[in-house]
């Protein structure tokens, strides 16, 4: 049976600035399981990117809990962390991230190199650019690639590994909105026919809306965590506050004043 993939517990990540901080995840509580297909959304600064850092194992966290696979990776080292982003997850990055002296299939056969040796390398990034629709493009440079055909390269390049997990930052921030919805596809089927669990971090409702479940964030905070199938996912799509028991801190705040006036 499926399991919890990736499990976050008061996870929170502050900068110092002098005397001041930016709680940029703030105690965040957070549990995925394996085949989700899920978006984080929220504005700017609420913290989406930072989290999905700290899920991927990219920063550590200055306080709280992160399991992967039902084992905690806090106190876990530099070369221990490697291992599990190279084994257990893969990124697709809003920038691509591709190396533009290599063609798509060395894109795609980087991550290998920092692994075990497998035979049948080229194979399986074949196999992988085929399933993306780019098996005619497979020796063409980034620069002879559209945006979203090396967005694609980029998912393929996630999936060489066979990640548990993949986590896409804005995927579709400098797509249109055609290659975007076919982007969203590709992701929804490969979610639907290998189990691969998705993460999307996004501001794009439209491509939030086609997962299965929606966390928004503000402030470093869970405001807003709601399945397809449950009452307010249309709300949390919006950014409109929740009434599913995760409220914005200014509500909590509102609330909290309001109960001390009725107590008196």
């Amino acid at each position: 049976m499926p399991g919890t993939i990736l499990q976050a517990t008061e996870l929170a990540k502050i900068y110092r600035r002098g005397t001041s901080e930016v709680r940029a995840v703030d105690g965040i509580s957070l549990q995925v399981e394996a085949g989700e297909f899920m978006a984080i959304m929220g504005r700017s600064g609420s913290g989406k990117t930072t989290l999905l850092d700290l899920l991927g194992c990219l920063l550590r966290p200055t306080s709280g809990q992160l399991a992967i696979d039902g084992r905690s990776v806090i106190g876990a080292s530099d070369a221990q962390l490697a291992t599990i982003r190279r084994e257990r997850i893969g990124f697709v990055f809003q920038e691509f991230n591709l190396i533009p002296t290599m063609t798509a299939m060395e894109n795609v056969l980087l991550p290998l190199r920092y692994g075990p040796r497998r035979r049948d390398a080229r194979r399986r990034a074949g196999e992988l650019l085929e399933l993306v629709g780019l098996r005619d493009r497979v020796n063409h440079r980034p620069t002879e690639l559209s945006g979203g055909e090396q967005q694609r390269v980029a998912i393929a390049r996630a999936l060489v590994n066979d990640p548990a997990v993949v986590l896409a930052d804005e995927p579709t921030g400098e797509l249109d909105s055609a290659t975007s919805e076919r982007l969203i596809t590709t992701l929804r089927e490969l979610n639907g026919e290998r189990g691969v669990t998705i993460v999307i971090v996004t501001h794009d409702a439209g491509v939030a809306g086609a997962t299965d479940r929606v966390v928004r964030l503000q402030d470093g905070r869970v405001i807003a965590d709601v399945r397809r199938d449950g009452r307010g996912f249309e709300r949390a799509l919006r950014g409109e506050p929740s009434t599913n028991g995760h409220r914005p801190r200014v509500w909590a705040r509102l609330g909290e004043l309001l109960d001390r006036a009725r107590s008196r």
